[in-house]
């Protein structure tokens, strides 16, 4: 089936384009020795990847097929069709990766529980005894499907925020 809807066909390429460089920033990181999925959030590399993506992507649409025309509902549907483009395909490798590489998932949840044995008392406390226990204990469970899933859904959250930035910043409506 040929796309040749041009709100669609230009956020798949580019989301595809950024899940190939967001597969070689995961290999990069996790074979150097810095777990990606220990990364806090805020520190992610996706939320740079998404804001240089989600522009170029909006910016070719607006100016190649909309003659400089971009209304905040097709930035928001094009920004959340290269969001679901980047993380289904993101998604797919890294559920991959742990297949070929088993030691994606035991590294993460080794890691993962030594961090959380550096967490202060108090800071345990704060967050309930049971809850902790509960996440230690539900880590030990973690799988490469598990790991996919998170990918997928950390995506989407990262990117809804961005994708408003940017549509509004390229946002442009006819002059009357």
């Amino acid at each position: 089936m040929k796309i040749n809807v041009p709100l669609v066909k230009v956020p798949i390429k580019y989301g595809a384009i950024a899940s190939l460089i967001s597969l070689a920033l995961l290999l990069m990181l996790f074979y150097t020795g810095k777990h990606p999925f220990l990364i806090p959030m805020y520190a992610d590399f996706r939320i740079f990847l998404f804001g240089v993506f989600i522009f170029f992507s909006l910016k070719e649409y607006r100016d190649q097929h909309q003659q400089g025309i971009l209304y905040f509902f097709q930035g928001m549907v094009g920004s959340y069709i290269f969001l679901l483009a980047f993380a289904l395909l993101s998604s797919l490798f890294v559920w991959g990766l742990t297949q070929v590489d088993n030691s994606f998932v035991d590294e993460f949840i080794k890691l993962f529980i030594e961090q959380a044995g550096t967490i202060p008392a108090e800071d345990i406390e704060r967050v309930g005894k049971d809850n902790f226990e509960r996440n230690l204990e539900e880590v030990s469970r973690t799988n490469g499907f598990g790991m996919a899933k998170l990918y997928f859904r950390q995506s989407l959250l990262i990117g809804f925020f961005i994708s408003i930035i940017i549509t509004i910043i390229l946002r442009k409506q006819p002059k009357q």
